[in-house]
């Protein structure tokens, strides 16, 4: 996997600006000061991505009190992140980046194997974004089911330090 190399823990995490599901530009500086869950993921409302957004929805409240907020980046519209929130009651913040933009800068688009074939898209990869706006810790390439979980526990770890 070709990661970006401005997304190396420890850098400054790249800035960006994406619609989020109310159509509302959401900046990484917006959230200055917090703890931030930069989640990147192929596709609103197939299994995987259904698993990774509500298990994060389900690990929120251990989130929100560890001072962090959730940001979840995929190339579907604005009215796809919406319908997918409202289908499952989601509460994670979704971003429309349909340029592939943002997904390329921190490298979470290119060649990946699926089902044993070389493919080109969205490479499943987390990162985790400290308050002061650096690269605290990443998962270049997450399998969905328990990556919340994971997540969470990380954030914990590195929020005690």
């Amino acid at each position: 996997m070709a990661v970006s190399s401005a997304v190396t823990v420890g850098r400054k995490a790249p800035a960006f600006a994406l619609p989020n599901q109310q159509g509302d530009t959401a900046r990484l500086s917006d959230y200055e000061g917090k703890w931030v869950v930069l989640y990147f993921y192929p596709k609103d409302d197939t299994p995987g991505c259904t698993t990774e957004a509500c298990d994060f929805t389900d690990n929120l409240s251990r989130l929100d009190k560890l001072n962090a907020v959730v940001l979840g980046v995929s190339p579907d519209s604005v009215e796809s992140h919406a319908r997918f929130v409202e289908k499952h009651n989601l509460k994670v913040t979704l971003l429309s980046d349909p340029e592939k933009k943002v997904l390329q800068m921190y490298g979470a688009f290119g060649e990946k194997m699926m089902y044993g074939k070389a493919t080109v898209g969205v490479i499943r990869s987390t990162y985790l974004i400290d308050p002061g706006g650096r690269i605290a810790y990443a998962w270049p390439n997450v399998k969905a089911t328990g990556h919340a979980e994971k997540v969470a526990a990380k954030l914990a770890e590195l929020a005690q330090r």
